[in-house]
């Protein structure tokens, strides 16, 4: 039975020809209205940030994006819909899988007669983008990451070769996979070496084909691997796993994975390199008498002394609040940008206050054209 989503568009409020920063824009917005910090104890508000986080991660990721809007939820979420066949288990449409390309691309089409390559090589690397939370990417987490990559044949061992059959060695080349040819001209007798046209370079004559992989050796398969996301890693910044990629050919190293890490923009804060600058809103009394507040960082929630007689815009720095820096190095600060918040609807109480406040600091002249009748 489906489940009952909604339109990851409507999360968010965009429409489906929204452009990138309108995306994290309008994430931004929600998830700063429905943030469990400015909403403590409000459970719908906590489901409304889970589901813009769910929307953004899909939607931010352009492989995503184009699943989602060709097949809705069950193009991006394994589970849903399950047991009506419509999933394509978060892996990109693994349904889809062009067997013939991918190999043709990847072995040269070896073992069934096609124009194989000879010699070792190395497999291809598979490119994946892992969303992260702001506070995944500033202090570093583990992840177990589904992609699919071409392993080696379980029903063949690799070999290409039906079950209890193995491949033989070519007579044509002798098992070298090199045959040499000599071609007269005018100015003589010219030698080349090339792979072998009977065995395409492999060296041995598979007479049984595995049907399973069609005697290439290899298969696609889902995989889970473990990545480590190291502390004050950036949005846009690349983590390689050697040798998680798809497997080589004749004996060849397999490929890499290579993550990239899409950053969920925070509600709060904005990060620029190590530094996480945030916007604190103090009223009007607080700026000119000073005031305690408790201003959020990436570590909860700190204590800081606003001095008496404070400015709009004055930047106050906490030391070390801002993001560790890679490969150890040291931690960013917090800048706290002030912004003196002025109320659009007074009581007459307030009113009157105010304009007994302006009378004593800017003369009455400047204010009487304001008094109400």
């Amino acid at each position: 039975m489906p489940d009952n989503k909604r339109d990851y568009y409507d999360v968010l409020g965009v429409s489906k020809n929204a452009g990138e920063e309108e995306i994290k824009k309008a994430y931004r917005k929600v998830a700063r209205d429905c943030h469990p910090d400015l909403n403590p104890g409000d459970k719908g508000k906590e489901r409304q940030f889970k589901e813009a986080n769910e929307a953004y991660e899909v939607l931010s990721d352009s492989q995503k994006k184009s699943l989602y809007d060709q097949y809705g939820h069950a193009g991006v979420d394994p589970n849903y819909g399950a047991g009506s066949g419509g999933g394509f288990g978060g892996f990109g449409g693994f349904g889809d899988f062009d067997l013939g390309s991918i190999f043709e691309n990847l072995f040269g089409g070896f073992g069934g007669g096609g124009g194989g390559r000879s010699g070792a090589r190395r497999g291809e690397s598979i490119r994946v983008t892992l969303v992260l939370s702001f506070e995944e990417a500033a202090f570093g987490c583990d992840k177990e990451i589904e992609l699919r990559r071409v392993e080696s044949c379980t029903d063949c061992g690799g070999t290409g070769a039906a079950k209890g059959t193995s491949a033989e060695t070519c007579d044509h080349c002798r098992g070298s996979g090199q045959v040499r040819t000599q071609t007269r001209t005018p100015m003589g007798v010219i030698s080349s070496t090339g792979a072998c046209p009977v065995c395409n370079g492999r060296g041995k004559i598979i007479k049984s084909p595995c049907q399973t992989c069609k005697s290439t050796g290899a298969m696609p398969k889902r995989a889970s691997v473990s990545v480590k996301i190291p502390a004050g890693i950036d949005d846009g910044q690349t983590v390689s796993l050697r040798g998680q990629g798809n497997m080589g050919s004749g004996g060849g190293p397999a490929g890499d994975v290579l993550v990239t890490v899409s950053v969920r923009p925070h509600p709060l804060f904005i990060r620029e390199g190590t530094i996480v600058h945030c916007e604190m809103p103090i009223s009007f009394a607080q700026a000119a008498l000073g005031c305690e507040l408790e201003v959020p960082t990436l570590d909860g929630r700190v204590k800081y002394t606003v001095p008496e007689g404070t400015q709009p815009g004055a930047i106050f720095r906490l030391r070390g609040k801002g993001i560790p820096g890679l490969h150890g190095r040291a931690r960013g600060d917090q800048l706290v940008h002030i912004v003196v918040d002025v109320p659009k609807h007074l009581t007459k109480r307030q009113r009157d206050a105010l304009l007994a406040y302006a009378e004593l600091f800017d003369g009455s002249d400047t204010i009487k054209n304001k008094k109400k009748k």
